[in-house]
Order: structure tokens, then sequence, then C-alpha cells
């Protein structure tokens, strides 16, 4: 039996592996959140608490029988909290055969709106990118000495249902930021699950692939867009720099870039669900054909 091990079944791990446990998997995970484990249990998961300040026995019993291994912790100040506690294990595992991480494509930095791939030699310019990159780093060395297929999605903004411009905007949350000249990158949560499904019997090695849709937009597009669809007011325009804005949304406008998601489709081939955000907030609002 394939056996997949999540840390972080959060939004997008559980997305995928909801679709693998339907097709007879197992599977595992982390969450620092004690009052989710019943939750997770009650999805056919089999949860354990992990907050990235020590190695818990029961995740080390765990990876024993480990097949798939998918990353979706964010690193902290020091590394990859999961590479730091359990990246010895993951490598000497006889049944590990394969490494997925979630990584950022603000590892490549700002390129002054014009369009970047995996051969882009990434330069980030925030903090939250500095440590992916070490990140995969620390994985691409871990696989390279063991033997793995090691996986790495580039991700950019991740949306989907309860977690779209169309739930902003029926909460009364939404901010349309703008920018002139800003181009911001998306997908949706579904078409992650695709990719990731795609690619976990890739031969050992490491494999970047920048999983995005197909049109990167101005982010006052999207917001304006689900206003058109509701049929409600759009919101004021709001520069990036307001203060009323934390300073994680803020740091998302200092790197301007449009993202390639070729490689994804030629050699994967996948077909994404949403191309873009009109069929994804379509879909989402209930008005998709």
């Amino acid at each position: 039996m394939s056996r997949l091990f999540c840390f972080g079944l959060g939004y997008c791990a559980a997305e995928l592996s909801r679709r693998l446990l339907a097709q007879g998997w197992s599977i595992a995970g982390t969450t620092s959140h004690p009052d989710k484990l019943r939750g997770l249990k009650a999805q056919g998961f089999t949860p354990f608490l992990f907050d990235g300040t020590s190695a818990p026995a029961d995740i080390a019993e765990a990876l024993k029988s480990t097949t798939h291994v998918l990353l979706s912790i964010p690193p902290d100040a020091e590394s990859d909290p999961a590479l730091r506690y359990f990246g010895d294990a993951i490598a000497a595992s006889s049944s590990i055969t394969w490494i997925g991480y979630f990584s950022t494509v603000g590892v490549y930095g700002d390129a002054h709106g014009n369009w970047v791939d995996e051969t882009t030699e990434p330069n980030p310019g925030t903090t939250r990118g500095q440590r992916r990159l070490q990140a995969e780093t620390g994985w691409i060395n871990l696989a390279r000495k063991s033997g793995k297929s090691l996986v790495i999605y580039r991700l950019p903004g991740i949306y989907g249902p309860g977690r779209s411009a169309i739930d902003q905007l029926k909460a009364g949350t939404a901010r349309r930021i703008f920018k002139p000249g800003q181009f911001t990158n998306r997908i949706h949560v579904a078409d992650i699950a695709t990719a990731v499904e795609a690619s976990m019997n890739l031969a050992p090695g490491t494999h970047i692939f920048n999983v995005t849709d197909d049109m990167p937009a101005p982010p006052q597009d999207v917001i304006e867009y689900g206003a058109e669809l509701l049929g409600v007011p759009c919101p004021p325009a709001t520069d990036p720099t307001d203060e009323a804005l934390s300073a994680a949304a803020r740091s998302f406008y200092i790197e301007n870039k449009k993202v390639s998601n070729a490689r994804m489709k030629t050699e994967l081939g996948v077909r994404l669900a949403y191309p873009t955000y009109i069929e994804g907030l379509k879909a989402i609002a209930g008005l998709a054909p």
C-alpha cells in the first residue's frame, strides 16, 4: 500500500490527501493545533502533533512505513522543521522513495514585471523567499545523498473554496490593492493537487515545477471581477503602502513578476481545471457551467 505522510496537513495537503485516500492510499500527517486532531481523524487521516520544536517518537515510527513524504510546513528562522528533526530518518528510510516540497515563486525575487521560469536564477528579496530557498537547498542535498525522488513545487498565491476573492467580498474583508504595472500569480488548490498527483512517480533526482495558472494578472483585477460576479460594490483602491495592511500583505507587492507554467504542462501533462482566475472564481461563486 502507498502511504503518504504530510508534514503540515493543511489546506493544500488535505486537498491532495482526500483524493489519494479515495484511491486506497493511507494518509497520515501533522498539525500544530490539538483542536484539529479530531477533524483530521474524521476525514480518514492519521494525525500527529508537531510544533517544530522537537522530534516526537510517534512520527519517527510512522515514517518507518511511509512511502511518500509531502512537506508543506514553512521554514522558521532556523531552518525547515521537518528537515531539522526528521531529515536523517527520511534519508535513511528504505521505504520512502518520493519527497514533495511546497516552496514559493518568491524564490525568484523581483523580475520587474518580466517572465520567469524554472531556469531563472533564484534571487529572493524577502526573508520569506530566502528561507524557502534555503529549505529547497537542504532537501536537494538530502535527495542527492539518499537517491530519492524530490519534487519542488514553486507556488504563487493559493486560492479555492473558502479562501478566495469571492469569500473575502462576501465577508467584507476584501481589499482592492492597486500598484501600477503590478502582476501577481495564483493557482487554485485543486490544480495544485492535480500537479502533485502527476509527479508522484518521477525518477530519482530533483525536479522543479512552477505550479501556477496561465494568466498572471494585476491583483485589483481579481477583486473587481469577483465583485462583478457577486453584483456587489467593488472596494475602493488601496495603496500597498497603506499602514492598515499587514507587513506580510505589503511584502507581496515588493516583487513583480509573471511566472511561466510551461514546464509543468509539458513534462507532467497537467491540464488545469482553472487556467485563470476567471474560471476559478466562477466555480467558487457557483456560476460555472
